[in-house]
């Protein structure tokens, strides 16, 4: 299995996925990284917060800009060299999370290609940032 190489890049391409962030998404993205802050797995906890309720972590919605580069756009071969991201607004359980990658910039010479990336949840931006990724050429 292949993404696209290179050569078959060009400033202005994108790509998107759409998740439905549910419970068990949390639960696991918790159970998997470690990460067992009490305002993504208590709800009388999260209530006493400025939420109000239990929200995703950040990184969830991170892991969906990677899913988009690993499988998309460039797929299959890309390698991840950085990640920038800032997050903007609290995602929650239920909420439709679209990411998007938008290819800034190509440099051929060091086979890397520049993305402004999104996560957005009714249309507004929940995290927003910039990955670098290293694309496979075409075999000579």
């Amino acid at each position: 299995m292949q993404g696209k190489f290179l050569e078959e890049l060009s400033v202005g391409q994108s790509a998107e996925l759409v998740r439905t962030v549910g419970e068990a998404d949390i639960v696991a993205f918790a159970k998997v990284t470690g990460d067992n802050n009490p305002v993504h797995l208590d709800a009388d906890y999260a209530a006493g917060t400025s939420f109000g309720e239990r929200i995703a972590h950040g990184m969830l919605s991170a892991g969906y800009i990677s899913a988009v580069l690993g499988t998309t756009l460039p797929g299959p071969g890309a390698i991840y060299l950085s990640q920038t991201l800032r997050f903007k607004r609290p995602v929650k359980i239920g909420d439709e999370v679209t990411a998007r990658a938008t290819i800034t910039e190509i440099d051929e010479a060091k086979a890397r290609v520049t993305f402004a990336t999104t996560c957005l949840v009714n249309g507004k931006p929940v995290v927003e940032g910039e990955a670098t990724v290293m694309v496979p050429r075409k075999a000579a």
